[in-house]
């Protein structure tokens, strides 16, 4: 198992953005988003940034 890089993003993924990330994909899925998703590591990425 190889490690992802860490890298640090000039502008932090924040709620928000992941919400409408998660809404758009929602949308275009039939109301599902997959657990593997860029979705879904938006979703962890902003939940991460708030601490």
């Amino acid at each position: 198992m190889t490690q992802q890089p860490k890298t640090t993003s000039p502008t932090p993924m924040t709620s928000e953005a992941a919400a409408r990330i998660h809404s758009s994909e929602a949308k275009g899925n039939g109301g599902q988003v997959s657990k593997d998703s860029f979705t879904a590591r938006a979703t962890r990425a902003a939940e991460k940034n708030k601490r």
